[in-house]
């Protein structure tokens, strides 16, 4: 149909004549209240973002020397944070004479990870970065 005749339509309807797809042969167009379907997009637009749960990051600091104890309760507030459904970043920072002994840091990310191994998996592999080791945790599915 061409498009006056599409137009003449639209207004005996008192609706708009709105193009769904312009760049296809030949343009697609739809009779419909243009007002009514602009607010109907945001306010579905405006549910989506309400419903969506925003990832953040937590960090958590480790020491190499770190005891037993105090391991399972930094890994108890991680466990709380990932429960949560946030990242959680574990990181140590070597002081001194530690960063001549960086796998023993390593050891303990990875002692770190099977205390919160139920919950938890690892996005991102305990590496060393210059005077810190990192190590990222992400909530299980």
């Amino acid at each position: 149909m061409s498009s006056y005749e599409a137009n003449r339509l639209a207004d005996e309807k008192n609706l708009d004549l709105v193009k769904i797809s312009p760049n296809s042969d030949p343009p697609v167009c739809k009779i419909m209240d243009y007002g009514k379907f602009k607010f109907d997009a945001a306010k579905k637009e405006k549910d989506a973002r309400k419903n969506q749960k925003v990832s953040e990051m937590k960090e958590i600091w480790l020491s190499m020397t770190i005891d037993t104890h105090d391991l399972e309760t930094k890994a108890k507030q991680a466990m709380k944070f990932l429960s949560g459904g946030d990242k959680v970043k574990v990181s140590i920072r070597m002081r001194g004479r530690q960063q001549a002994h960086a796998d023993l840091g390593v050891k303990v990310m990875y002692d770190f990870f099977e205390i919160v191994k139920d919950v938890s998996a690892i996005d991102k592999k305990p590496l060393t970065e210059g005077r810190n080791i990192l190590m990222i945790l992400v909530p299980k599915k």
